[in-house]
Parts: C-alpha cells; sequence; structure tokens
C-alpha cells in the first residue's frame, strides 16, 4: 500500500519509481544475446578509440553502408569508402558530415518511426537510396537511444536486407525494471529473427548497474551478423577481443562481465 504515495512523492521531485524487473527474465535474455563464433574473423572499421567498430571480415559483395548518427566523426565511413563501399548518412543536428567524400551521401534527417521533414525510417530511407532488389548491406546504428523505435517500426523482411548490423545500445540498465526489460528484450528478439550476437564491446563512458551478481553495462556496442552468414555454433568466451579499445581515451576499457556469455 505504501507504493504509490512513494511513487507519487518521488515523481513530484523528479524521479520516477517503478516495478522491477524479475532476474529469471534477464538471464534469458542474456542467454539469447551470447556471442557467437564464426568463420570469418573480427576486424575493426574506423580507428581507434570511439567510432570503431569490430565487424566479421565478410564484405565481399557489400556495396552500401546506412549510417544514421553524423555527429563530428565518419571514420567508419571513410574506412568503409578505401574498401569500395558506399555510405548513406543521416543526422538532422548536423548539416553535413564532417568529412567530405563522392562515397558519401548524406540526408538531413533523424532516422526514426516517422516519415516527415525532420525523421525517417529506415525502410522509407532505404526506399530512397537504393532499388528494391538490392540487399547485404551494412548498418552502423549510434543514434543516442532511438534506436530501439527504429529496430520496432522495421519490418523483419527489411532487417534480412542487411547482412551485418552495428548498433551502440543506450540505458541498458533500464532492463532491471518490469517495463524496460519487456521493451528493450522485445527489440533484441526482433533482431534475433534474422541475426546472431558476434561480439559485444561495453562503452566505458557510463558505469555497470548491478544486481544479485547480475552486471549490465549501461551502453553496448553489439555486432549482428545474418543468420545465413554465421557457420559456427560455438558460443565466444574470450572478452575483450585483442581489437577492442576504450571509446573514452582517459579511463580504463570496461569488461564484458561473464554473466552476458557463461
Amino acid at each position: 500500500m505504501l507504493y504509490y504515495p512513494t511513487r507519487t512523492f518521488l515523481l513530484q521531485r523528479g524521479f520516477l519509481l517503478s516495478p522491477g524487473s524479475n532476474d529469471i527474465e534477464i538471464k534469458e535474455l542474456l542467454t539469447d544475446l551470447v556471442p557467437y563464433k564464426t568463420d570469418k574473423e573480427l576486424i575493426r572499421i574506423g580507428g581507434d578509440a570511439d567510432g570503431g567498430y569490430l565487424i566479421p571480415n565478410d564484405l565481399e559483395g557489400v556495396r552500401y553502408c546506412f549510417s544514421p548518427g553524423v555527429a563530428d566523426r565518419s571514420t567508419f565511413e571513410l574506412d568503409l569508402a578505401s574498401r569500395g563501399i558506399r555510405s548513406f548518412l543521416a543526422d538532422y543536428s548536423v548539416d553535413e558530415p564532417p568529412i567530405k567524400s563522392d562515397m558519401f551521401h548524406f540526408t538531413k534527417k533523424h532516422l526514426g518511426a516517422l516519415n516527415n521533414a525532420k525523421f525517417t525510417t529506415l525502410q522509407k530511407w532505404i526506399e530512397n537510396s537504393v532499388s528494391r532488389d538490392t540487399k547485404d548491406f551494412i548498418l552502423q546504428m549510434d543514434i543516442e537511444g532511438g534506436e530501439y523505435e527504429v529496430i520496432l517500426d522495421t519490418p523483419t523482411s527489411v532487417w534480412e536486407r542487411f547482412r551485418i548490423v552495428v548498433v551502440e545500445f543506450h540505458d541498458l540498465q533500464d532492463i532491471f525494471s518490469q517495463s524496460g526489460i519487456k521493451f528493450i528484450g522485445h527489440c533484441f528478439l526482433k533482431l534475433l529473427l534474422s541475426f546472431r550476437v558476434v561480439h559485444i564491446h561495453p562503452n566505458n563512458t557510463l558505469p555497470i548497474a548491478g544486481r544479485n551478481g547480475l552486471q549490465v553495462p549501461s551502453i553496448l556496442e553489439i555486432t549482428f551478423l545474418r543468420r545465413d552468414r554465421v557457420r559456427s555454433s560455438e558460443r565466444c568466451e574470450v572478452f575483450p577481443h585483442p581489437l577492442d579499445q576504450p571509446n573514452c581515451a582517459d579511463g580504463p576499457d570496461i569488461v564484458l562481465p561473464d554473466c552476458w556469455f557463461r
């Protein structure tokens, strides 16, 4: 009976109290997200520190990358351009990419779940960029928490046109709440219909949240490979990868907690 008065008291002061999630639900989600080995080695694309990501060396036949969230760097896309891969970039908060290249095509819009003057959906963006029968794209998405609505909005048929997907997931500590585990869990389960996780790296700019031995980094970079490209059922058990680097050079890297892969 004390829950609702306490919740109201905290809400009036800018805090939200919500029911907690079940540890079993969290463990089930972490089990689903265990990274798998493939017959393709992981390579680092995008240089050092923030902006560089590990992806499978499975780029033969890939012609296009979709990269929402430009901000102040485009090293990932520039590295892909050197390999003959053209990038479509989108970000409403900037007027152009920080690096100019004939291999870049920029759209001044945020990626989201709407199509209007400020936002575009992933499906519409692809339709406006490439022919209908083109597939095997790369997606590199870092849109500061907007990734979840994009994942839920995008049809599975569109996801299956991507070969490699790299997403920086934010606010993962929310899975300790009842609403958070449902929302974030549904997003992951949708991606896992088409992909398997092949790498996870915590972003060291925010700390780890924990409860009952479950440790969850607030921000995670997760690399997915489409299921038909995965040739192994062996799970990864060694972290960090030798090519991993801290996003913020001023602090030590965060090692992926054991509960994510053991």
